[in-house]
């Protein structure tokens, strides 16, 4: 039986209580956390998804803007075995087709332009993380990786359509991970029940879980992160957005998660998703050096190439060169872009 909408809504506000006390120190223990939230999560997927539905039928498919192709060579020279580890290849559509349910259509931007990217901008190794608008066909991924020679690694889209043969295939093709998406204008939260169950599948292999927030849900899932059993990667610096501050609530609840749960990663990338001032994106910088700061093992660098759905389409060149203001300190620079890519997406030395 469907919950009144008011009811939704009053489980929404207590959700919100709850986190306020967790927050203030009274801690949970991590399975009754999870179970508590997942009870939340799922009166929002009703919300969430129900609007997401509405927006799709009124609306046609978007097509976004193609990466700035004049990349410039940045001044910056990354160490070797430097990674990308938050990249996308789209296409070419004719090859790789999108799902007919994607909230947005790229121009093609496919293997050869990508290695013509990280071959301008000084970056070795790569991790393809498949977008959305792939359902779970994940072969632009494994193909790519199949003629890397090892550069590359891979984050999948998986559900339980997915056998657990096709897994073991996935993970022999070179992936370590997959991703769930949380943010609204890409088809909000997930079957969360589904997501349960795929963490539980998943850690059989050793892989992480690639998380991609609103960071105004960052407070609401604070439980939940807890209490995950495997590594867990969060996009973007959690898309914070630089115009709130440090002291916002979303950025110190990331850098708690990260500096009390060794299980939390956090990427550093989509500096043009984070900045209010616009290019080169300098407002994004001190949110970069607080997380590394607070765990500079746990932190990696990804470009987010070719940059679906900005507001300001960054140069690669222009982002590469912003490293040495994350990371001034050469051992800093160091971990971001090799040694924590190299553990996490377990590549050979």
């Amino acid at each position: 039986m469907q919950m009144p909408v008011t009811g939704r809504v009053c489980k929404a506000a207590a959700a919100c209580a709850f986190v306020s006390s967790e927050l203030s120190g009274v801690v949970m223990k991590r399975r009754d956390a999870l179970n508590t939230m997942l009870g939340v999560t799922l009166a929002a997927v009703v919300l969430g998804s129900r609007a997401a539905e509405g927006d799709a039928a009124a609306k046609p498919v978007p097509t976004i803007a193609p990466p700035d192709r004049e990349t410039k060579i940045p001044k910056y020279k990354a160490p070797e075995n430097s990674c990308d580890t938050h990249c996308h290849i789209f296409g070419p559509a004719a090859r790789y087709p999108y799902s007919p349910k994607r909230s947005y259509t790229p121009p093609d931007s496919g293997l050869d332009d990508f290695r013509e990217l990280h071959a301008k901008i000084g970056i070795a190794r790569a991790v393809i993380v498949n977008a959305s608008l792939y359902g779970n066909d994940n072969r632009v991924v494994t193909d790519a990786i199949a003629q890397s020679g090892g550069r590359y690694r891979g984050i999948a889209n998986v559900d339980d359509s997915i056998s657990d043969a096709q897994l073991q295939a996935l993970h022999a093709g070179g992936i370590r991970g997959c991703r769930f998406n949380f943010v609204k204008h890409l088809g909000g939260f997930p079957d969360m029940a589904v997501f349960d169950r795929t963490i539980k599948r998943i850690a059989k292999l050793d892989w992480h879980v690639d998380l991609h927030f609103d960071a105004i849900d960052l407070p609401s899932f604070y439980p939940l992160l807890d209490s995950l059993p495997i590594p867990y990667l969060i996009d973007h610096m959690g898309r914070v957005q630089a115009k709130d501050g440090l002291d916002q609530k979303p950025f110190q609840i990331l850098l708690d998660l990260l500096a009390r749960d060794r299980k939390c990663y956090v990427k550093i990338s989509g500096p043009e998703r984070v900045s209010a001032t616009g290019a080169p994106f300098h407002d994004a910088v001190p949110f970069a050096r607080k997380l590394i700061a607070t765990a500079p093992d746990r932190v990696l660098w990804g470009s987010d190439w070719p940059h679906p759905n900005v507001q300001v389409m960054p140069n690669d060149g222009d982002l590469i060169d912003l490293v040495p203001l994350y990371a001034p300190d050469v051992a800093d620079q160091q971990r971001l872009l090799v040694d924590n890519p190299m553990r996490l997406y377990q590549f050979g030395a």
